[in-house]
């Protein structure tokens, strides 16, 4: 999705080593994003305009964390986020899909970066309308943090990836255990020594 992919845009080493870098400030990655969801614009984002994207990127965050800790998000938040929609005017284009399918799209009036930004706020948007906002999550690897929206059934889904970030986890917590045990073998080997003296 959009919304998610675009908050994901801040990158942290999902191993550990501290280190974050952020892929608005990567002309590639920006290039890529933008082919992957059909953005267009006519250049890459100016400091201006990557400013307003990492405070966009911001208010997700904050509105996410809000139904994460089941709370509401700020009105402030909301009314910012109406604001930025209201920018991004479309008009509804009827295309053929394939096979006697047809899609009706929507198409920016404008391209450029508002209307990008006017695109993610309406797909965060509509994630909230549609979906389930009790379903956002952060990653539990908590040098990962990325967001993404839970689909499974039982709601357990409990990393982004459970291949990278769910057996790094395992692996940590089964090697904390093993210490854990070899650290209490220690401790009762020297409890027996002094009882015996």
């Amino acid at each position: 999705m959009l919304w998610d992919d675009f908050m994901n845009s801040l990158h942290r080493d999902w191993r550990g080593d501290g280190k974050v870098d952020d892929q608005l400030e990567n002309p590639e990655w920006i290039h890529e994003w933008m082919q992957r969801h059909r953005l267009r614009a006519d250049r890459l984002p100016d400091a201006e305009q990557i400013a307003s994207l990492k405070k966009l990127r911001e208010r997700l965050y904050r509105m996410s964390k809000a139904f994460v800790d089941k709370l509401m998000p700020e009105d402030a938040d909301m009314d910012a986020l109406n604001e930025r929609m209201a920018l991004g005017q479309v008009i509804r284009r009827l295309e053929i899909a394939g096979e006697g399918r047809y899609i009706l799209g929507l198409v920016a009036v404008d391209e450029g970066w508002t209307a990008i930004e006017a695109e993610i706020s309406s797909s965060f948007s509509q994630m909230l309308a549609e979906g389930e906002p009790s379903r956002i999550r952060f990653c539990d690897n908590p040098n990962c943090l990325w967001v993404y929206y839970d689909d499974t059934r039982n709601r357990s889904k409990r990393y982004c990836d459970d291949k990278m970030c769910g057996n790094l986890m395992k692996v940590r917590r089964f090697r904390a255990r093993k210490k854990a045990e070899a650290a209490a073998a220690v401790s009762s080997r020297e409890s027996s020594d002094d009882s015996e003296r």
